[in-house]
């Protein structure tokens, strides 16, 4: 049996710190705890950028930060988990891309930056240190990493891509509005 090296408690670092943010950040979504503002004002917020249903696209995100948190930083379904979080991560960087990259502008710094260390401890695997690790790497296998992107993959891009076409949708309509007001009266 291998000894647990540096290699292990660095993964186990990286694990518990992404995990934690990204549990503090759901539960904010889903129960409103960290000064959050639960299922009802994240809905609503998530319906004034352009993702709707609000309330239950709260959900999905909340659920995403939580549970691919909390798998995370047990390093159990490693890949799902990641996966899972770098998805929700992307939708929010989508959110914040028009205000540039750096979070102190509002862009979406924060968000990549929690997304991709999700997607590579996916890639990377937990480490010794880990219930992956525990149960024989059971609910992490090389196939499942692959798997695991490509329907987030999948899914995150239908829901960001239905977000861009309603928020084009609506700036069509305020360009349209606009030019009634202007020149039909």
């Amino acid at each position: 049996m291998k000894r647990t090296d540096r290699r292990d408690l660095g993964l186990l670092l990286l694990r518990l710190g992404a995990g934690g943010v990204l549990v503090a950040h759901g539960t904010q979504k889903l129960f409103g705890w960290f000064g959050g503002h639960g299922i009802e004002g994240t809905g609503q917020f998530m319906e004034s950028v352009g993702y709707s249903p609000g309330k239950q696209s709260a959900t999905a995100a909340g659920l995403a930060e939580t549970g691919g948190g909390t798998l995370l930083a047990l390093g159990l379904a490693t890949p799902a988990a990641g996966a899972a979080a770098a998805g929700a991560m992307a939708g929010a960087a989508a959110v914040h891309a028009p205000n540039g990259f750096f979070n102190q502008g509002g862009g979406y710094e924060y968000a990549a930056t929690l997304g991709l260390t999700a997607a590579g401890l996916a890639i990377t695997g937990p480490g010794r240190l880990s219930l992956d690790h525990l149960l024989g790497h059971a609910v992490n296998r090389g196939w499942m990493i692959p798997a695991a992107f490509a329907a987030t993959a999948a899914g995150t891009a239908v829901v960001v891509g239905a977000r861009a076409r309603r928020l084009r949708k609506a700036k069509e309509g305020e360009q349209e509005a606009l030019f009634e007001e202007e020149y039909m009266e």
